[in-house]
């Protein structure tokens, strides 16, 4: 059989090519970062509600974590078994869903999965928290995504086992945010250092609106655990949202020590950032709206050639396809680095850390 030239071309594949450019191998994160599991003992009785609940200690020993099993994925195989994950997604989600999903299951863990509030008791009329009650006897650990920001709020009343906010309105989305930082320490490992010289921080724009998305309401309080490490972080927008920052928001990062500004001359501004982190959709009630609507990233954006790009996805319009193949592209990288990011903080949540961990 002659199988036709343009047909064998497509059917080939290469399962050895990189998948993200950049440098994003975990190795060098882990040599900077001392293995201390005392500090992943809080974990073990917490929901993950917030970014901010969270201490430079603890956030570091999870990105730790995270690059042991992102460096060697087969060392630690079933460290999750005989444990059940209950994957409630009340709101529609492609890669929040699939790498908790993926996480648990790369862990040996089984999984319950809800993706439509309309097959289950809450289209009755049950509340959150008689949900809440009922999960307690059939899983160990819930991750719940909801338009409603006070949902997960409802639910956590009755819980006694972990819920993991996956994203609560506009309200927050901590594991994303995690996974960003924990992007950005694999680019420049050294600024986990307690100390960062000034000639070694960074300058990050956040193209985006704090008050309306949840993923850069979470981003900041992450970067407000680490401002020794910024230059500045500048939040840029388009001017038309006349507030972008909700009541004491602003005020709470810079007490903090976030050297933070806002700009709206994006395009004079961006050619000076070392990462540039974008996004444009938020959910509003039921709906997805987009802001920003005038901002786009694209090859012929004026860049350092040192400079990296990151976007939580899924995008729209505002980061062109043609920047995916070069190296400015690291939302690839921030993608699949959040599979081993939420392998880690499940590991914990469920107690099971001492079957991952040298020490604890």
């Amino acid at each position: 059989m002659v199988v036709d030239q343009a047909l064998e071309e497509t059917i080939k594949f290469e399962r050895k090519k990189p998948d993200v450019f950049g440098d994003a191998h975990p190795k060098a994160l882990l040599r900077e970062v001392v293995e201390i599991g005392e500090h992943l003992k809080p974990l073990d009785n917490q929901h993950v509600i917030s970014s901010d609940q969270f201490d430079r200690n603890t956030l570091l020993q999870l990105f730790r974590l995270a690059a042991k099993f992102e460096s060697n994925p087969q060392r630690f195989s079933t460290p999750l078994q005989g444990k059940i994950l209950i994957s409630a997604f009340y709101e529609p989600s492609t890669r929040t869903r699939l790498s908790f999903e993926s996480a648990w299951h790369r862990l040996g863990g089984d999984i319950m999965s809800i993706t439509d509030r309309s097959t289950t008791g809450i289209a009755k009329g049950e509340s959150l928290s008689d949900v809440g009650e009922m999960f307690n006897n059939y899983g160990d650990c819930v991750v719940l995504r909801d338009t409603n920001a006070h949902s997960l709020f409802e639910m956590v009343k009755s819980l006694r086992i972990p819920i993991i906010n996956a994203g609560n309105g506009i309200d927050e989305h901590p594991t994303q945010a995690m996974a960003d930082m924990y992007t950005i320490l694999k680019w420049r490992p050294k600024l986990t250092k307690a100390t960062i010289k000034d000639k070694d921080k960074i300058r990050v724009g956040v193209i985006g609106v704090p008050n309306k998305m949840r993923t850069v309401r979470s981003l900041l309080k992450i970067f407000a655990i680490f401002p020794q490490i910024f230059s500045e972080v500048i939040i840029m927008h388009d001017g038309s949202n006349k507030e972008i920052f909700d009541g004491d928001q602003l005020e709470r990062f810079k007490q903090a020590g976030l050297p933070i500004t806002e700009t709206t001359k994006v395009k004079k501004l961006i050619p000076e950032l070392d990462v540039i982190y974008i996004n444009s959709i938020a959910w509003i009630g039921d709906s997805v709206t987009h802001f920003q609507k005038k901002m786009h990233l694209d090859d012929k954006t004026q860049l350092k050639d040192s400079a990296i790009i990151l976007h939580p996805l899924a995008r729209g319009d505002e980061l062109s396809t043609k920047l995916d193949e070069t190296p400015h592209n690291w939302y690839f990288s921030q993608a699949r680095g959040a599979v081993f990011i939420r392998m880690a903080l499940l590991t914990c949540l469920v107690q099971r850390a001492e079957r991952v961990i040298d020490v604890i």
